[in-house]
């Protein structure tokens, strides 16, 4: 396998001298082409910046962050578009669909972006609405899906360029138990089927035993990391329970 990130020593502060705030603190690690890897740690611990400083929604203070080799802590402009239209593919916890557009709309709009053909756009369009189920929502508006169907469009919409990374920020955070199991299913089928490479942030225990590895992170800084190997998803959920409890309880609402 490849290694699709590298992150290397990177810090984040918000603020000024005077009220200065370090969200991350010389973090660094690696991940593979087609990892699934789970991000963990309490509100504030520094996660989501994280996410926010890969997705170049925020930049990092110091440090160095290459996604297929290429820092793109440097990137600007036109390479940094580029970047972020073609290399990468995000979900959001709140779904992020535009209202006007059906959810076939919504999908083809990254395609449409690159100046994809009608016809190849229609193609890849159905073979990813087949890979996640929602082929009967495709002519449906946001408002006409439940959640869990919103969540799996916007799952769609992240996949459909074949990014070499996906971002998914709290992916179940607004859908209830059966919507969320549905679509980390999905995402565990993208995963080892077609070898997506997933890099997911949650304070959920259960969201995060579909991982392949989780990195658990406290006052922005990395505090353990464990592996599923070889073990069925329960054993990894208790496992990762255990890692909670060392962390003091900091994610007591990780069930």
């Amino acid at each position: 396998m490849s290694q699709i990130l590298k992150i290397t020593n990177i810090e984040k502060y918000y603020g000024n001298r005077s009220n200065l705030t370090k969200a991350i603190d010389g973090i660094s690690f690696d991940v593979e082409e087609g990892e699934f890897v789970a991000i963990m740690g309490a509100s504030g611990s520094g996660k989501t910046t994280l996410l926010n400083c890969i997705s170049t929604i925020d930049r990092v203070t110091s440090g160095h962050i290459f996604v297929a080799g290429e820092d793109i802590t440097k990137l600007k402009g036109n390479k940094l578009n580029k970047y972020r239209s073609h290399e990468l593919g995000v979900i959001f916890q709140d779904f992020n669909l535009l209202d006007t557009l059906t959810a076939y709309e919504n999908i083809a709009l990254a395609l449409s972006i690159q100046n994809t053909k009608v016809g190849e756009i229609s193609k890849r369009v159905n073979e990813v609405a087949r890979k996640l189920d929602i082929q009967d929502v495709l002519q449906k508006y946001p408002y006409q899906m439940s959640g869990g169907q919103k969540q799996r469009v916007a799952s769609a919409r992240a996949i459909i360029t074949n990014p070499k990374l996906v971002l998914a920020d709290e992916p179940t955070g607004a859908l209830d138990s059966k919507s969320s199991k549905m679509l980390l299913e999905s995402f565990h089928y993208l995963n080892t089927e077609f070898k997506t490479t997933i890099l997911m942030v949650t304070h959920d225990a259960f969201t995060a035993s579909y991982a392949s590895r989780v990195i658990f992170i406290k006052d922005g800084k990395i505090f353990n990391e464990i592996r599923k190997g070889d073990q069925g998803r329960k054993e990894f959920f208790d496992k990762i329970i255990d890692v909670v409890t060392l962390l003091g309880g900091d994610l007591n609402d990780a069930l």
